[in-house]
């Protein structure tokens, strides 16, 4: 029997060792989903807290600083109930236009003394560049956040959307804790080469998109702002071909009386610990009602049985669309 609950995990052998099954990621908390609302933000950071989630993940370029502001206002007075994930690297322009990816040394320390000060706190429990910067090897990268642990104002490292030879360099240069990485019901594809490399190396992950950014639990764009307009998964045929697949979610969650996101975020939960990998959903609730609901995905038990039934309704070949337009796709090390 697999258990979707005991709701707290070590992030793998070097990390911090009491982290909440499921994290707050809170990049829809700054316009990447549409317009959002700071008070219904902070409320939802502090219903997190209170329901036992303690990891919190951000980037420094969400909402171009917006987003650590946020939670900096929300943590005063009770920064130690969370543990800070915060991703650093990429470019913005004041047009809210993306410039590419800077993992040099001296960047890597820039970028952190300005979320130090937004986010109001003396130090980052686990940092991370966003994506790779083909132009620095990762051993610099790295190099530079282990000078700022052994200054103390990080904790511990973390990767984000790399692939397994540059998930071994980095862990040569300076233990990893966990990868943060898409995986989902329909996004499926680090099973194959990377999560045996990350449980063999004592390495957890942190997933986001555990709902394909709303997808299954039915969540469509709201307009132009919100990024999944822009994503193939929502648009056109495929979008048709998908939601036949979300209703089939629909139709399993209703028969385990939970909801589709439940189902979904606990998938996600007990395939980790059927893969032996330190497992963290990180969930994108922007309201209270939202993260309530997913916190009820740890009352679910699923059955190898349940797994596998759910597994053959909704097999990741059927899903429509990549993860990310094609030249996002083309930024991540993951995928090469």
């Amino acid at each position: 029997m697999i258990v979707a609950n005991n709701n707290f995990t070590p992030l793998g052998n070097t990390g911090p060792q009491h982290v909440s099954k499921i994290g707050l990621g809170a990049m829809g908390m700054s316009g990447m989903y549409g317009s959002s609302d700071d008070a219904q933000s902070i409320a939802t950071i502090h219903a997190a807290l209170d329901n036992g989630i303690n990891l919190i993940d951000t980037g420094d370029f969400y909402g171009m600083g917006h987003n650590e502001l946020l939670i900096g206002r929300a943590l005063k007075g009770r920064r130690d109930q969370a543990l800070l994930s915060v991703k650093f690297g990429a470019m913005r322009d004041p047009a809210s236009g993306w410039g590419g990816f800077d993992g040099r040394p001296a960047a890597v320390k820039n970028f952190l003394a300005y979320s130090l000060q937004r986010l109001g706190v003396e130090h980052i429990d686990i940092y991370r560049m966003a994506r790779l910067d083909p132009n620095v090897p990762i051993e610099d990268s790295i190099g530079a956040i282990s000078d700022m642990v052994k200054a103390g104002y990080v904790r511990h490292i973390g990767l984000s959307e790399v692939r397994v030879e540059t998930i071994r360099r980095a862990h040569a240069a300076h233990p990893i804790c966990d990868l943060q990485i898409e995986y989902s019901l329909v996004s499926r594809k680090p099973e194959e080469a990377i999560f045996p490399v990350l449980a063999a190396l004592g390495i957890g992950v942190t997933a986001y998109g555990v709902l394909s950014r709303g997808l299954l639990s039915g969540s469509k764009p709201i307009g132009p702002k919100d990024m999944r307009s822009h994503l193939p998964r929502f648009n056109g045929e495929n979008a048709v071909k998908n939601e036949h697949l979300v209703g089939v979610l629909h139709q399993l969650a209703a028969e385990m009386n939970a909801s589709a996101s439940q189902v979904a975020i606990a998938w996600v939960l007990a395939r980790g610990q059927k893969l032996g990998i330190d497992m963290v959903a990180l969930v994108g609730s922007r309201t209270t009602k939202q993260l309530v609901e997913a916190v009820g995905a740890q009352a679910l038990t699923m059955s190898a049985a349940d797994l596998q039934r759910i597994e053959t309704a909704i097999p990741a070949s059927a899903i429509a669309g990549d993860r990310y337009a094609p030249h996002q796709m083309a930024l991540l090390d993951s995928e090469k």
